[in-house]
């Protein structure tokens, strides 16, 4: 991490910070994506070297196994671990009832798999996050390679029925290549504006043909933990979550 933080630094800091609080030698972690669950990886990182903590972690892509292994985290594949104590990750958006809209980072896919595969699943983000309503930040959907374009005008086709406010997609590029993810999928970013009914929309994705998965998490994060640019952070727990309430 650079020396020199800026504002949103901090504040995606403090919420790793306020996360790794969570966590207990002999934990089974899941390791989001992204530029604040990085700051989640290298505070557990400290805390393994100064503290002795003996945990394993699960990555959720190539990037932070990479980042995991650097700074001393053991790593353990999703079969080998069975099952996860808490997963830490971080979000593009998030509503009051903490859905989530998950993907900007490409890894959605398996974020998801391993944030269903644990007793508990704690998203850190900064204040900016936070949304009255999802859909500003496009909408990531995992799809396969093959007939990528028609999978594309079907989903904007089935867009024409769902309450949302935009109806166009792209198909995610790196430099002129499509953007292939660790499974060896592509990404269409959906760009709703707003989403008035995420559950009818998520259903409606997965059922083509095509789709593998999308981006929003819904009924899956039990609780938010927001960074501030005061090096502070809150936290927001689910609502309507019973203690054996289960993914």
């Amino acid at each position: 991490m650079a020396k020199t933080l800026t504002a949103a630094d901090i504040a995606k800091r403090a919420a790793a910070r306020e996360a790794v609080k969570l966590v207990e030698s002999g934990m089974r972690l899941g390791l989001g994506t992204g530029s604040t669950a990085a700051w989640f990886v290298e505070l557990l990182g400290e805390r393994i070297r100064e503290e002795g903590l003996k945990v394993t972690g699960t990555p959720t892509s190539e990037r932070t196994a990479r980042l995991a292994a650097r700074l001393g985290v053991p790593l353990v594949t999703l079969d080998e671990a069975g099952w996860l104590d808490l997963t830490v990750d971080g979000a593009d958006e998030f509503d009051a009832a903490l859905t989530l809209i998950k993907g900007g980072g490409g890894a959605l896919l398996q974020e998801k798999i391993v944030a269903v595969a644990s007793d508990r699943m704690v998203v850190i983000a900064d204040e900016t996050k936070q949304v009255e309503t999802l859909g500003a930040f496009p909408l990531p959907v995992e799809i396969v390679p093959f007939g990528w374009e028609t999978t594309k005008a079907i989903v904007e086709e089935m867009l024409e029925d769902m309450d949302v406010d935009g109806r166009s997609s792209t198909l995610r590029m790196a430099k002129d290549a499509p953007y292939v993810t660790d499974c060896g999928h592509y990404i269409l970013d959906l760009h709703l504006r707003r989403i008035g009914d995420p559950e009818d929309l998520s259903g409606a994705l997965n059922a083509i043909p095509g789709v593998v998965e999308n981006g929003l998490f819904i009924e899956i994060a039990d609780m938010a933990v927001v960074g501030h640019e005061d090096d502070t952070a809150t936290t927001i727990e689910a609502p309507d979550l019973t203690e054996d309430d289960e993914h």
